[in-house]
């Protein structure tokens, strides 16, 4: 039998790397995990828990301009972006330093040094060169920022991993791509007072969300202030003195202080040794897996975003749970990815669990749509012009509940509760027997009770391709 020196070896130590070890070394098993930059991973240095600390920050905006319709009067406020990037650096160490703590509290090797996978039980340090055997191998490398488009000056351009730590507030910055990382940060600089501007190649903001949400993040942005050029990408960027100017498909140029590309992100995967490995990895660079997360080589498996399944840190969380249940708790246990809830945080920021408006019409054959939008009662004081939307997906043959997506204060939390209802299959009656909770936005879910629209699916001939037929209420 081959002598091992761990029984497993976690390359990357984020958020799903971190739990994997973890909970395979409270089975017993020998642990070693490397992390080349610092442990947390993206969700910890450079991702949600910095951007929803920013988040935090912009909204005081709105609270101090809302005061007045309360009765406050208060003084002209003024933003130190120095105070906000020294205590969002305060923060995430503090996190970064319990995740470290939690690692050697559970026994785990924790390896500063960037390590590539040599053969299927074999990876390497780079920071001295040091090889180490291994039964199991773990990938958990996560994702990085797309550099693209590829354009002459895309070298002066920033990224998501960057903005974090800007030396200043930017007073005019370019965002290119309409994803949630894109909208997120629109919105942040908008209310921080940064002139902000989005060039994609999209009409719409947040492809695959609800066409009703995309709608309200696009509207609300513009009434921030952001500038929309749908249908143009930048096409080369200069730098003249301390300003860049981004020349766009339109014929226009901006000039400004930052380009930051956010057109998404792909599997960490390159220079990691996975192919000569033989792991077979897609297009994208993605490592292929399996229910359980098993690569195509028996001894290495990879969770989280480096898989591409579902690009959330919960999801990472869940699959290295899983993966230590299953190789080495005697537990098989497959991560299901549907009925995932999420969030958007905008403002107003989006929680969505479930299938779309449009995903539930592509699959089922009666569809009723229950959906509102309303002023929250908040705003009837702050004078802000601001909407509620919420909309209820529902199978029309059977009641299911298929999906819930809301725009407003709060959504996110509220999804994460409305998750519960549908992963247990809750039907549209359940809800309509429940006791609101008044006066709350959120009671607008339990008293929706007159049906929107119904979309129903006819056959309208034997050789006829299939149409759907909209009735209103």
């Amino acid at each position: 039998m081959a002598d091992f020196d761990v029984d497993l070896f976690v390359i990357g130590a984020g958020s799903g790397g971190v739990r994997a070890a973890r909970i395979a070394a409270g089975y017993g098993a020998r642990v070693a995990i490397a992390e080349e930059f610092r442990i947390g991973g993206t969700c910890v240095i450079r991702g949600c828990v910095p951007k929803k600390l920013m988040v935090y920050a912009s909204r005081f905006k709105d609270d101090f301009d809302d005061a007045a319709g309360f009765g406050w009067t208060v003084p002209a406020p003024s933003f130190s972006w120095r105070k906000l990037v020294s205590g969002k650096e305060q923060e995430i160490s503090r996190l970064s330093a319990i995740y470290r703590a939690n690692l050697d509290k559970a026994g785990v090797l924790t390896i500063n040094s960037r390590a590539v996978v040599e053969d299927a039980n074999t990876v390497r340090l780079l920071a001295d060169g040091r090889q180490l055997r291994a039964k199991k191998i773990l990938i958990a490398t996560g994702g990085t920022p797309v550099l693209d488009p590829d354009i002459p000056g895309r070298e002066y351009a920033i990224t998501s991993n960057d903005v974090f730590d800007l030396p200043s507030l930017p007073g005019r910055l370019l965002i290119v791509g309409a994803g949630y990382i894109s909208v997120e940060f629109a919105s942040i600089f908008a209310r921080l007072g940064t002139k902000v501007a989005i060039a994609t190649r999209g009409e719409n903001v947040l492809r695959g969300f609800d066409e009703d949400l995309r709608n309200g993040v696009r509207d609300a942005l513009i009434h921030a202030g952001v500038d929309f050029h749908f249908s143009h990408l930048p096409t080369r960027i200069e730098k003249n003195s301390g300003d860049l100017r981004a020349h766009l498909t339109s014929g226009i140029y901006l000039d400004v202080d930052h380009v930051m590309l956010a057109t998404g992100r792909r599997p960490h995967t390159a220079g990691l040794g996975l192919e000569t490995a033989g792991v077979e990895l897609d297009g994208l660079g993605a490592v292929v897996v399996d229910a359980f997360s098993k690569s195509s080589i028996d001894s290495i498996y990879a969770v989280g975003d480096v898989t591409n399944r579902l690009a959330l840190t919960p999801i990472a969380i869940r699959e290295g749970h899983a993966f230590a249940d299953t190789v080495f708790g005697g537990k098989p246990t497959a991560v299901i990815h549907v009925n995932v809830p999420t969030a958007v945080f905008t403002t107003p920021e989006i929680g969505t669990v479930g299938l779309s408006e449009s995903e539930a019409r592509a699959i089922y054959d009666c569809v009723d749509i229950y959906s509102a939008s309303f002023r929250p009662l908040k705003a009837t004081l702050s004078g802000r012009a601001e909407k509620v939307c919420m909309k209820i997906v529902v199978d029309g043959a059977t009641d299911v509940v298929l999906g819930v997506h809301i725009l407003g204060d709060d959504a996110g939390e509220m999804a994460q509760l409305l998750a519960i209802a549908v992963r247990l299959g809750a039907k549209k009656a359940d809800f309509d027997a429940t006791i609101a909770v008044h006066p709350t936005s959120a009671e607008e879910l339990v008293t929706m009770r007159t049906r929107t629209a119904r979309y129903e699916r006819a056959t309208m001939g034997p050789e006829a391709p299939d149409a759907i037929a909209a009735v209103e209420a």
